[in-house]
């Protein structure tokens, strides 16, 4: 992490991202590319090159400017990450944790997976019930989770930290029961929290999405708030004191995007609104230390012929990623 903080500082000219020589660059043809989200235009200059740390092609300058390698992630041969949240303190020794959360073969438990994001090595693990976890976020002494879909809605399950915690110190991956019914939700394609507020969206892959924030009360209850926009095929989130920081991403030939917007904006064509290319697949975010951790589902066994294998999460700053 200590690497990122010498990393050249992200500018930003007429409302994209610059780094280094990007400016003068020529962009890498990438006829493999996704379209941008209908009026926000993606900052895409790269070298053509491959990327010095992930595999394959770099996605573009303002992303290699603004991440390196970080812990490995673990479990790849049998399972798919999907969401990643941090969690302060977790076993009330001043430690801490970064939660991933993975899916496995239909009719598998699906998987938390704790990593310590000092040492890079993992933790522990919970098996909790089937799902494509899409999300994990933690809020007041509960951890939010993707479930199943209940019909035409999406639903979120809780987990008592301290139930958690139990289980990450046992070694293997005990089973965790989730507390009381899953809560149903317009769509928890991806989940993620901000102090004792929780966001929850939909994917879309042919427009853009929706979420909604939830007040988390002290028993794990959620009341509806406000909804947002958000953009096109949106995979993560990680909220900051002034920022959303969307990953967008779908297909394993195509590369992904990353958009900072104002953070309560319904509307996210904002001149405020930046966006810039990322490697393929991206999953969740979240925040640790003033980090931003990103995870990826193409080092999974089943993406192996991704653009970009990535079997590492990426850790950036910040305050470089937003500008703020």
């Amino acid at each position: 992490m200590h690497t990122l903080l010498r990393k050249t500082a992200i500018t930003v000219v007429s409302g994209a991202f610059l780094l280094g020589t990007a400016a003068t660059s020529t962009a890498a043809p990438a006829p493999e590319e996704g379209s941008s989200d209908q009026a926000i235009t993606c900052e895409s200059d790269a070298s053509g090159s491959n990327a010095t740390f992930y595999s394959g092609p770099s996605a573009s300058y303002a992303y290699d400017g603004a991440f390196d390698k970080g812990p490995a992630v673990p479990g790849l041969d049998k399972y798919t990450p999907q969401g990643i949240s941090s969690w302060r303190d977790w076993d009330g020794s001043g430690n801490d944790l970064l939660l991933v959360t993975a899916y496995g073969e239909p009719g598998q438990d699906a998987r938390i997976i704790g990593i310590d994001p000092l040492t890079g090595k993992q933790v522990g693990a919970a098996a909790i019930a089937e799902s494509h976890v899409g999300g994990i976020a933690v809020s007041k002494g509960w951890a939010f989770v993707q479930g199943q879909n209940s019909g035409k809605w999406g639903t979120i399950r809780k987990y008592r930290l301290t139930d958690l915690a139990d289980a990450m110190k046992q070694g293997g991956a005990p089973y965790l029961k989730q507390v009381g019914k899953a809560r149903n939700v317009y769509a928890a394609s991806f989940v993620s929290s901000y102090g004792d507020t929780l966001y929850a969206g939909k994917f879309n892959d042919t427009g853009r999405g929706e979420m909604y924030s939830y007040k988390v009360g002290d028993d794990g209850s959620l009341t509806t708030e406000h909804a947002y926009e958000v953009p096109t095929k949106t995979q993560g989130l990680m909220v900051t004191k002034d920022k959303f920081v969307f990953t967008s991403s779908y297909g394993r030939a195509n590369r992904s995007n990353i958009y900072v917007v104002d953070k309560g904006a319904t509307d996210i064509d904002k001149p405020s609104t930046k966006c810039f290319r990322a490697p393929s697949m991206a999953e969740g975010m979240t925040e640790y230390g003033g980090a931003a951790y990103l995870l990826f589902e193409s080092g999974s066994y089943q993406y192996r012929d991704a653009r970009n294998v990535i079997e590492n999460l990426h850790v950036g700053n910040i305050s470089a990623l937003t500008n703020s």
